[in-house]
C-alpha cells in the first residue's frame, strides 16, 4: 500500500501529501521524504525527482538540476535526488530504506539544502556553480557546509546530527568515506552549536514580541 494510501486512511492527508506536490517519491521512503520536505516549504512548488540508482560515485546521495531545463526559463526547471538503493559497508550492504528514519530524513534534509541553495541561482549561476563543484575542493566544502546549515536554520538540527553520527560512529563504513564527511561537512558538534543559537535567537525575539 502507498503511503498516500495510507495517509489518507488516517485522515492526515493535509500535514504530509501537500509537500508531495511535484514531487515523485519511491513508495519505501515516501513517508521520510515527506516529512524532510515538510521543513521546506519555501519548495513545495518545486519539481523534484527522488531516483533510486544501483550505484552513485563515492556518495550515497546526490542533489542535481535536470540540465536540459537550465536551458529553459527558471520556473520550469526540474531536479532530481539520486539515491543509492544500497548502503554500502566494508563487508556487506543493506537496503537504502533501511537505515533509521531520522537519518534518512537527515540525509534528504541536507540535498533539499542544495536544491534551496539552487533555486536562488539563475541557470547561467547553476552552470558556473557546477564547474567549481567539480573543480574546485573548497568551493565543495563551502556548499555542503551550506547545505548542512540551511537545514540546521530549517530546525532540522537534530536530524542532521543524527545522520552525521551514524556515518561517523558506524564501524562497518569505510575509513576514507569518514574522512570525507569529517573534511567537506558540519561536525555534529558545530550543528549542535548552532541548534542552540537558532534557539537562543527565538527566545530573544518572543521577548520583544
Amino acid at each position: 500500500m502507498m503511503l498516500s494510501q495510507v495517509l489518507n486512511t488516517n485522515g492526515q492527508t493535509d500535514s504530509l501529501l501537500q509537500f508531495g506536490h511535484n514531487k515523485q517519491i519511491p513508495a519505501a521512503i515516501e513517508k521520510d521524504v515527506l516529512e524532510a520536505l515538510s521543513f521546506y516549504p519555501e519548495l513545495k512548488n518545486a519539481t523534484i525527482d527522488f531516483i533510486f540508482k544501483e550505484n552513485i560515485k563515492s556518495s550515497v546521495m546526490q542533489a542535481q538540476p535536470v540540465f536540459t531545463t537550465l536551458l529553459r526559463k527558471r520556473k520550469h526547471r526540474r531536479y532530481r535526488i539520486n539515491i543509492s538503493k544500497h548502503f554500502k559497508l566494508m563487508h556487506s550492504q543493506m537496503p537504502i530504506e533501511q537505515i533509521p528514519n531520522e537519518v534518512m530524513i537527515g540525509w534528504i534534509g541536507h540535498e533539499l539544502g542544495h536544491i534551496l541553495d539552487y533555486e536562488s541561482r539563475s541557470n547561467t549561476g547553476m552552470i558556473s556553480f557546477g564547474y567549481r563543484y567539480y573543480f574546485h575542493d573548497e568551493f565543495v566544502k563551502h556548499a555542503e557546509m551550506l547545505a548542512d546549515s540551511l537545514a540546521v536554520e530549517r530546525g532540522m538540527g537534530n536530524y542532521i546530527v543524527a545522520t552525521k553520527r551514524f556515518i561517523l560512529d558506524h564501524a562497518e563504513l569505510p575509513p576514507a568515506y569518514k574522512d570525507k564527511i569529517r573534511k567537506l561537512y558540519l561536525s555534529p558538534d558545530v550543528i549542535v552549536e548552532q541548534v542552540r543559537k537558532l534557539e537562543e535567537k527565538k527566545k530573544a525575539q518572543q521577548k520583544t514580541d
